[in-house]
């Protein structure tokens, strides 16, 4: 982290202005400093029609008389240096607007907010952490994240835990969400929104100090160890980021200096009615140097290793919640945003070009092609997309009754008509447990003991299924009622048998879907894939074989969505030989019936599913089996999958 532009230099303001300063954190908002040995802090905003900025605070009590910026030439930057001010001094800028209104702004660019629901912002030197995560660091600058497991856990830091009903912080987040994710095998941590928000309800999504990890639970730097601990427990941590809108709050962007300068001057694109924010005019190059230099500031700065887009379909589309009136084609007819497309592909280039080993990850809802291809090939420019088709499919399939699942069988199959067209994560994300949805567990059909086992069915079908995987807290043990952003977990639920074996079977998924390369090396390539039979809807049955790299490096997974014994069921095989069940979801460890294939199981040559040899093996009600093959390969004993049970 070397900071070393200056507000007063014109080369920064005119980059800035044209869209392309990339660090203006670096001079933008409160800084630090010393000029001409005098301590104090050095300030910068962009209010290009305001009448007159002026720095207030306790300092001068929120006088603001007291000290009015200096606009700079032919920029709409004020600047001011106010010696004597300290960390955690507490600010804001005191707008006057041509129309003679004076409004109290928080700093855009502030590092430090006042904790809610005060609205102040606060000095922050960021420069004095000592991080000790050189060897992740280094680690992952050799790594590619392609070909290796990504298990991610998604986490609302106010309600992962609680303590007498008040937030963990990050130090008591440290030390017990850390080893928590460690032991159940997860790769990284997703976070919903940490920067800083007015209100709780809005889990993060409504930002309004961009540059800020919420106070809620600490100070930044306490922030900055979070991360640090997290790399050096061998866990990366993704962000959540919401480029596309902002909280309409009075001391946030809206009307900033009294005119939309980070919202389109439209009201028709402005407004946001359907979450009750205001969208970013994306194509305006100031913007862009804001948004652009907050991505990067959290990869820089806080060395987080990725950043999980929010809402992507609203940048890319003009009528994204909007009913006809309600907006405008753009300058070719169409109802594409090209100012959001355009902005999303410089992002993404940006990005890549600094940091070659991030994650980007879009939420995207639509059919937009080509989400995770390079922008020179005409894609947006993203490393992966979340699969919301695979995970509204899966939710409504599982819904159903299993007598009736065999007439909705194409919602498990069509996933793999497109598995391989983008990079994908597969979410079971944390908005398919509010609102109504019912807990992920309570959406499951049939009785207490069926509603477990369709659970352990549909994680096991998850990991057997090409692409990453994100899971959101709570589902590990079966969290039983909607999410609260308001409450803790109910981790009580471990003290009753089902929930607490149902969070023993997902720590050792996690640990098998680790240890057996197939089911990630190849996650997005068609060499990766292989039906056997995709077609038994009378059954329920699908069955298909995953791939590693090393030609004996593969699963045979067998998945029974009812909750019936599949005696003998027969699946032809890629090759003959011995085989042996590794993983099978109706384990009685983990709450199962006990329908395994014990011994070995050997091929038969009878022809079956198109193939020569095949196995006859016994299906579990409502449970998934993995097969591994025995043998030799090149002369040595084949590795083979790590076997759990």
């Amino acid at each position: 982290m070397k900071w070393v532009a200056s507000p007063y230099s014109e080369y920064d303001r005119y980059l800035f202005h044209q869209g392309t300063h990339y660090e203006s954190y670096t001079f933008m908002g409160g800084h630090l400093v010393a000029e001409n040995g005098v301590q104090g802090a050095r300030f910068a905003v962009w209010a290009p029609h305001a009448q007159r900025v002026s720095v207030v605070g306790d300092f001068n009590n929120w006088d603001g008389r007291r000290h009015p910026m200096e606009k700079m030439p032919q920029s709409g930057i004020w600047a001011l240096f106010v010696p004597g001010l300290k960390e955690g001094d507490l600010y804001k800028y005191e707008i006057l607007t041509k129309e003679g209104h004076l409004l109290l702004k928080a700093d855009p660019f502030a590092f430090w907010a006042e904790k809610k629901p005060k609205t102040a912002s606060r000095l922050c030197d960021l420069h004095s952490y000592k991080w000790d995560d050189q060897d992740w660091q280094q680690r992952k600058a050799k790594r590619n994240h392609f070909q290796e497991p990504m298990l991610i856990y998604e986490v609302h830091l106010g309600s992962w835990r609680r303590k007498n009903g008040q937030c963990l912080t990050y130090e008591e987040l440290a030390e017990e969400l850390i080893p928590y994710a460690v032991e159940m095998g997860y790769t990284h941590l997703e976070l919903l929104p940490i920067m800083e928000h007015p209100f709780d309800g809005s889990w993060g999504y409504q930002t309004m100090g961009y540059y800020a990890p919420t106070s809620r639970y600490g100070h930044p730097k306490e922030f900055m160890n979070f991360v640090d601990r997290c790399h050096q427990a061998g866990l990366g941590v993704i962000l959540d980021w919401v480029p596309g809108h902002f909280v309409r709050d009075d001391p946030g962007l809206r009307m900033f200096d009294g005119t939309p300068c980070y919202e389109y001057a439209d009201p028709k694109r402005a407004e946001n009615r359907g979450w009750g924010t205001n969208n970013f005019d994306l194509g305006k190059t100031e913007v862009q140097s804001f948004l652009i230099s907050n991505a990067l500031f959290w990869l820089d700065v806080y060395h987080v290793d990725g950043l999980r887009v929010d809402a992507v379909a609203s940048m890319l589309y003009l009528d994204y919640g909007k009913e006809p009136g309600e907006w405008n084609p753009n300058s070719k007819g169409g109802r594409e945003n090209l100012e959001g497309l355009a902005f999303l592909r410089k992002l993404n280039e940006v990005v890549f070009a600094r940091f070659p080993g991030a994650l980007m990850m879009a939420e995207e809802s639509t059919a937009w092609p080509m989400v995770t291809m390079p922008t020179y090939l005409g894609g947006l420019g993203f490393n992966y997309k979340w699969n919301m088709g695979w995970m509204n499919d899966m939710l409504r399939y599982m819904s159903h009754d299993p007598i009736y699942r065999k007439y909705h069988h194409n919602l498990v199959t069509f996933s793999f008509m497109y598995a391989f067209s983008e990079n994908f994560v597969l979410p079971l994300s944390h908005d398919e447990v509010v609102h109504g949805k019912r807990s992920l567990l309570d959406k499951m059909p049939g009785d207490y003991w069926q509603k477990f086992a369709n659970l352990r069915a549909l994680l096991a079908y998850m990991m057997a299924h090409p692409g990453k995987k994100l899971l959101f807290m709570g589902y590990e043990f079966g969290q039983f009622i909607e999410w609260k952003f308001d409450d803790s977990l109910d981790w009580h639920l471990l003290d009753y048998p089902m929930h607490k074996k149902l969070w023993e079977y997902n720590r050792a998924l996690n640990k098998f879907y680790r240890e057996n390369p197939c089911l990630w090396e190849l996650d997005h390539s068609w060499d990766d894939f292989e039906w056997i039979d995709a077609n038994d809807s009378e059954q329920s049955v699908l069955s298909f074989i995953r791939k590693g790299k090393d030609p004996q490096d593969f699963l045979i997974v067998v998945v029974n969505f009812r909750p019936v014994v599949r005696e003998h069921y027969r699946v032809g095989i890629p090759e003959p030989g011995s085989y042996v069940e590794v993983f099978n979801s109706d384990d009685p460890k983990w709450g199962g019936s006990g329908q395994k294939n014990s011994g070995i199981l050997r091929s038969e040559e009878v022809s079956w599913h198109g193939r020569r040899y095949s196995l006859g093996l016994r299906v579990p009600p409502l449970g998934v089996v993995f097969l591994h093959k025995l043998g030799l390969y090149d002369g040595k004993e084949a590795t083979g999958a790590k076997l759990i049970g």
